[in-house]
């Protein structure tokens, strides 16, 4: 059984924060699409007359990209908890050096997206919030959650809903940004295959 070394550690932790945060922004965009019969908020525009109502939606696309890379980050986060978990019980050597170029490009990849998908919900939010403003119904987009809205929409939690969502979102590609550093301080403080073989001072006895 090999011992679960600080960096191991960190990186477990790491990556339970990162599978949470996952689940919670696709969660709480899902639900949001739920109150509004399904369609995709972001970018909305919202008009008044009487009762709230909107007025025109973004495509379903868009809030589907955010919460599948979502749920895909958090699926990449939850196979390395299992590997780390096997390789702590059942392996006792160290994961190879040549992993770490392909590892690094994976996180890589991610964290774009995620920083991308982080985008979209922030300027998404921003956009809705500002043409319920114009409505001249509410002074907040939070006030909006208290207000009447058309049937079918049930709007009472869209903007808890959606500010939960962006706060995970940049919560996870922060999460995910410390993955990134801590694979780059754990590849560079090993001793490479050469510095384990050579003797830290001298050359070591020297046979005739």
């Amino acid at each position: 059984m090999a011992q679960l070394s600080a960096f191991g550690l960190v990186e477990l932790v790491l990556n339970a924060a990162a599978l949470l945060c996952g689940v919670i922004c696709a969660s709480a965009l899902t639900v949001t699409q739920g109150e509004f019969d399904g369609k995709c908020i972001l970018y909305g525009e919202v008009l008044y007359n009487g009762q709230l109502t909107l007025s025109s939606s973004s495509s379903l696309s868009l809030c589907y990209f955010v919460s599948a890379i979502s749920i895909m980050g958090a699926i990449f986060s939850f196979a390395v908890l299992l590997f780390k978990i096997y390789h702590c019980c059942f392996s006792s050597g160290q994961t190879a050096h040549g992993w770490f170029k392909c590892s690094l490009v994976l996180l890589a990849g991610v964290l774009f997206f995620l920083l991308v998908s982080a985008f979209i919900l922030r300027f998404g939010m921003d956009a809705l919030c500002t043409s319920i403003q114009k409505s001249v119904a509410v002074q907040s987009c939070q006030d909006a959650q208290h207000s009447p809205w058309v049937k079918p929409y049930h709007a009472e939690r869209f903007y808890d809903n959606l500010y939960t969502a962006e706060a995970a979102a940049w919560v996870n590609f922060l999460f995910w940004c410390l993955m990134v550093a801590l694979l780059i301080v754990e590849h560079f403080s090993k001793p490479s295959s050469r510095d384990e073989t050579t003797p830290i001072i001298g050359e070591g006895p020297h046979i005739p």
